[in-house]
């Protein structure tokens, strides 16, 4: 019954106006910011712990805006889904770097997105999939109702997309192979024995490998890409950054401590719309206390 209530919740959203979807936004993460919830906690922890140069005030704020942010992007994400096309990919105001992702395909080994959880990272497959071949590696949601949602949602832009398991990876090699595109998302706390620890913010963070072999083996241009909501309702402007030299390194520990600085050089450009209610430090390295 709750599952179908949310479905209906995200169908009905979905038509809102963008300004409308954010002042309900505004409402809800302030809320949030308000008590002792498992999003404000584990947001508060993270924030603590990852910007410790700010004053107890500041943390505090950047905490409520995070919250606020998140909501947006949670709303948002039933209009990209089941709203009108056009008027979705309107929202696409201003994009920067396309360029090395048209010299990347011109280089003819592929090209590998880097979309860590900044903005709206479902706005990357608006613009991207119905302009280049795009494969993107897809996992159920926890929320069965919504699956098709998302599927059809992501599909009705041109999206490939390709299980997480052993054949959705061998998938992404072969598209890597045809000069196409692939999307990954690098920021999750990975499967046991697939990933590797990293700092991130200072902190020692699991950090998938995934990454690091695709870009060895297939010797595809990288680039961080996210999608930078706008202030004032204004749409969101798309940003291709390409990778530094050691995400490409034949090291793979080397690789990924490059992919968690670089991934943190732009959350750091934005603070408040990295999901930072994610437990990205749940896996600890042995001996370590729980984080959260």
């Amino acid at each position: 019954m709750r599952e179908q209530l949310i479905k209906a919740l995200t169908h009905l959203l979905a038509h809102l106006p963008l300004g409308w979807l954010h002042r309900i936004a505004n409402w809800t993460g302030s809320y949030y910011a308000r008590g002792d919830n498992k999003h404000s906690l584990v947001t508060r922890l993270n924030i603590q712990r990852c910007f410790p140069e700010l004053t107890a005030d500041e943390q505090t704020q950047l905490t409520k805006q995070t919250l606020i942010e998140g909501s947006k992007t949670l709303l948002e994400c039933g209009k990209i889904w089941l709203g009108n096309q056009n008027k979705v990919s309107a929202l696409i105001q201003q994009v920067s770097g396309e360029e090395h992702l048209k010299a990347g395909l011109t280089r003819g080994k592929g090209v590998i997105l880097v979309a860590p959880h900044l903005g709206n990272w479902e706005m990357l497959g608006v613009y991207c999939a119905p302009r280049y071949p795009m494969t993107n590696l897809y996992r159920p949601p926890r929320m069965a109702a919504l699956d098709n949602v998302i599927l059809n949602g992501r599909k009705r832009y041109q999206q490939k997309l390709a299980p997480t398991d052993a054949k959705g990876i061998r998938v992404l090699y072969q598209v890597l192979a045809k000069n196409e595109v692939i999307g990954i998302l690098p920021d999750q706390d990975p499967r046991t024995n697939s990933g590797n620890f990293a700092p991130f913010f200072g902190v020692q963070a699991n950090t998938m490998t995934l990454l690091s072999r695709l870009a060895q083996k297939s010797n595809a241009t990288v680039l961080l890409t996210y999608a930078e909501r706008l202030p004032d309702s204004k749409g969101f402007h798309l940003h291709f950054i390409p990778a530094p030299e050691d995400v490409c390194s034949r090291d793979t520990q080397t690789s990924i401590i490059a992919i968690n600085k670089m991934i943190e050089d732009a959350v750091r450009t934005i603070p408040a719309q990295y999901q930072w209610n994610y437990k990205r430090f749940a896996t600890r390295p042995g001996g370590e206390a729980a984080f959260y």
